[in-house]
């Protein structure tokens, strides 16, 4: 299985290096030298890309891939999404860490086992980590993901369970 692990977010300088948005807690492993990542092109084609270089700068990555010699051909890469497999990750050891793709397609349901739906990504935001719902009966829901309203994680069992602070779920 693929995980978006970064996103092209603009070319950087004349050679080709571009400026990524990073979605992995291991971005030393998901670029490193070498390393071959799937780029899915807004077009919906994909390509593998080698990467020759990483380095940070203001809070992005900078990358250069073997495949991209030219700001040209960088330009043509933005809102590409580089993905990697998650057979490459190592397992945890944390019971309270999960990789987004162990959580995403997991039935959210309330402590009395109520369905409140499934969810459909992490959004990895700078105050905190939220699951997306897509709730049962349409729409999204963003649940703050802590303990204290996400008590319980069981990816094998297939559910989270929620304790959700009243109006939480009433907001749309």
């Amino acid at each position: 299985m693929d995980v978006v692990v970064g996103r092209v977010a603009k070319a950087h300088g004349i050679t080709g290096e571009l400026a990524v948005d990073v979605r992995t807690d291991s971005p030393e492993t998901r670029f490193a030298l070498g390393s071959a990542l799937v780029a899915k092109l807004r077009d919906g084609t994909t390509r593998t890309l080698t990467v020759a270089a990483a380095r940070n700068h203001s809070g992005r990555l900078l990358v250069r891939f073997e495949q991209v010699l030219t700001r040209d051909v960088a330009e043509s890469l933005r809102g590409t999404l580089l993905l990697g497999s998650t057979d490459d990750l190592p397992p945890t050891d944390d019971p309270d860490e999960f990789y987004d793709h162990e959580l995403e397609g997991l039935v959210v349901e309330m402590l009395d086992g109520t369905k409140v739906g499934t969810v459909k990504e992490i959004a990895h935001t700078a105050g905190a980590e939220l699951l997306v719902v897509n709730r049962e009966g349409g729409g999204e829901l963003l649940v703050p993901f802590v303990r204290q309203i996400v008590p319980t994680v069981d990816v094998k069992g297939g559910k989270v369970v929620i304790d959700p602070p009243e109006g939480l779920l009433d907001a749309d």
